[in-house]
């Protein structure tokens, strides 16, 4: 039997209003805009005022390129089906040098698209992560061959986080905004 799934429509816990907001919540829309990640978690402020730091390590402080940065992230949203979470990570995928087909192509098997060998090999960590829990033994090497010790660590931590975010984003059924 399939999970349950949400009505695609409604919040399970609605964004905090703006008068409600706390001084970090404020700053954070202040920078990006009153995304309803921020202004949901923000109803939970100490576990909101850790995430941040952590998930803004991530996403702008990373070690990672931006391509495999977001290559990870989209692919993640794929495998968990989060709409939210590819919605925005898409433009940004764009503004990383992602084009539009690759983009496209992150929704289909590896041998659905010419990756490059940098590509797929981020690629097939993020799909092995999502399939056995770990990374395969040549997947590894391949990456080793690659990246430093950070960048190994924060590529598998990365793929783990944005599941994380893609397993809250669903569960609080959290919508997108609207389009202006």
């Amino acid at each position: 039997m399939p999970p349950e799934q949400p009505d695609g429509r409604t919040p399970r816990i609605a964004p905090l209003p703006r008068d409600e907001w706390g001084d970090l919540l404020k700053v954070v829309a202040d920078t990006t805009g009153p995304l309803n990640i921020f202004t949901t978690l923000g109803r939970h402020p100490a576990l909101f005022e850790s995430w941040i730091g952590f998930g803004s390590m991530l996403l702008m402080k990373g070690t990672l390129g931006a391509r495999d940065r977001e290559l990870a992230i989209l692919r993640t949203a794929h495998h968990r089906s989060c709409a939210y979470e590819w919605h925005h990570h898409h433009r940004i995928g764009l503004e990383a040098g992602l084009t539009e087909a690759e983009i496209a192509a992150l929704r289909l098997d590896l041998d659905g698209h010419g990756w490059s060998p940098e590509d797929r090999m981020v690629l097939a960590a993020a799909d092995e992560l999502h399939a056995e829990g770990t990374v395969t033994g040549a997947t590894w090497a391949e990456l080793a061959g690659r990246y430093d010790e950070r960048e190994l660590i924060e590529l598998v931590i990365l793929i783990g986080h944005y599941h994380m975010v893609a397993f809250a984003l669903n569960a609080l059924n959290v919508q997108p905004e609207e389009e202006t």
